[in-house]
């Protein structure tokens, strides 16, 4: 998009309005009923019927904006301006049906179709990780299967829970049976604790996924893991799925099933930093649940990896 940077929507600054005033989307971003015109779009999806143990995720959209309010436009790690780059804004909540999981699935897919076809890069704010399923759904129609970095405590393919295919621990079995991923270009990150039998991570390896469990992660940089990521699933398309239960829960507590000796928070930084010069379509960030986060530092941060992920799709410039 042919535009000069004073023509992008542009965060509301803290010089003019207090941070704790102002509209309350995702970086006090203009907000907008639709896509169009937009190159990146932040959308929340205030859904948690397919979580198995504590509730409240579909409070995190609200929550994660309200704890955006302190970011500012240009990342001084990076140097990266995305309102320099891109036209972004806030377009609001997908209306999921509170009361059925299966409509609500269409209603996000058809959501999600609309925003791919205005040529916009969705970056969500969930909502549980059931709602990956439908995202990928839309993206396979856009864009064939995608490449895919998943990071998390669970590896989320249960063939089923409690009998039902579709839940938050199940969407991508889903994905992989559907055609949605390009399976030699998955790496699934972080993946940890305990389970119901000792082979229960490695469908996910028979699939062609690489997948890194937290302890190859424990003391060390994750940067020479993202050149290795970048080789693996470079050339097409690629979607990024952060559960934040694939942060410690020392820095992520307010989430449903907490996991012991997870992911830092500078190794999350790294993880997402590490996927510059991808062909990054979307992402999400899920799982974050308000009522089990009462100093707002989950919400907060989940709100700083969105904005990461923001920094890091196509065409944003470095200063």
């Amino acid at each position: 998009m042919s535009k000069t940077p004073s023509t992008f929507n542009q965060p509301l600054g803290g010089n003019e309005m207090p941070r704790f005033g102002g509209p309350a989307t995702m970086m006090r971003l203009p907000a907008q009923d639709s896509a169009a015109g937009l190159d990146a779009a932040f959308i929340g999806v205030p859904f948690d019927i397919g979580t198995s143990n504590r509730p409240g995720a579909r409070l995190a959209p609200r929550q994660i904006r309200d704890e955006s309010r302190m970011l500012r436009p240009y990342n001084m790690a990076t140097r990266a301006a995305p309102f320099d780059s891109l036209q972004v804004a806030d377009i609001g909540d997908v209306p999921i049906n509170t009361f059925n999981l299966h409509k609500s699935m269409a209603i996000i897919e058809s959501f999600y179709d609309q925003v791919l076809e205005q040529g916009c890069r969705p970056l969500t704010l969930g909502g549980d990780h059931t709602i990956a399923l439908p995202i990928l759904r839309a993206m396979r129609k856009k864009h064939g299967p995608v490449g895919l970095i998943h990071v998390d405590a669970h590896a989320d393919i249960n063939e089923h829970m409690f009998g039902e295919e579709i839940a938050h621990g199940t969407p991508f079995r889903r994905a992989v049976e559907e055609g949605l991923l390009d399976c030699n270009r998955v790496v699934q990150i972080g993946l940890r604790g305990t389970g119901y039998a000792a082979d229960d991570f490695d469908w996910s390896r028979e699939q062609g996924f690489r997948v890194v469990p937290a302890e190859e992660c424990w003391n060390t940089s994750l940067v020479s893991l993202m050149e290795e990521v970048r080789a693996k699933i470079g050339g097409g398309p690629v979607y990024i799925s952060f559960d934040i239960d694939g942060i410690d829960p020392a820095y992520a507590p307010g989430t449903g099933t907490v996991e012991i000796a997870g992911l830092t928070v500078p190794q999350a930084l790294e993880i997402i930093r590490g996927a510059w010069g991808l062909d990054i379509v979307g992402g999400d960030l899920v799982e974050v649940s308000p009522p089990y986060d009462p100093s707002g530092n989950t919400a907060l941060l989940a709100a700083n990896l969105l904005y990461e992920m923001l920094c890091v799709l196509p065409g944003v410039q470095r200063r």
